[in-house]
């Protein structure tokens, strides 16, 4: 004889969400781990601890070189050479040693004659700040 299997009301169908979970799992820690990894590419700025009231206090305090769209060097009212551009910013700086460098650059201008003034300015001391401003034309 030959029995034929009775299904009871008790058992029902189910769906088994066990690989289903391990699955979310496994990807949640391929992201997690991947994410971990992309670094960001980009120009770590100190920026000063002056307010800004202080700041623009003493704004005739700060050594200023203009660069033109020509490549001119321009300290105050007169044009300098590149030469002499370190020697200058340790005069002003002597005098004022809380003064902060900066630069003023035409959009025309190339960016050798740029680095080659922040150079100068790191030469005269390490810790000196250097601002950047776009020149108006």
């Amino acid at each position: 004889m030959r029995r034929i299997a009775q299904h009871s009301e008790a058992e029902e169908a189910s769906i088994d969400i066990t690989p289903l979970i391990d699955i979310v799992f496994i990807m949640l820690i391929f992201f997690i781990v991947t994410a971990t990894f992309v670094k960001e590419t980009g120009l770590d700025v100190n920026k000063p601890d002056i307010p800004l009231q202080q700041n623009q206090n003493n704004e005739n305090e700060n050594i200023l070189i203009r660069i033109d769209g020509n490549d001119g060097i321009w300290l105050g009212p007169r044009r300098i050479d590149m030469r002499s551009v370190r020697p200058n910013i340790e005069r002003m700086y002597a005098e004022n040693p809380d003064a902060s460098v900066v630069i003023q650059a035409a959009k025309s201008s190339t960016n050798e004659i740029m680095v080659k003034i922040m150079d100068a300015a790191r030469q005269v001391d390490r810790n000196i700040n250097i601002a950047m401003a776009e020149a108006r034309e």
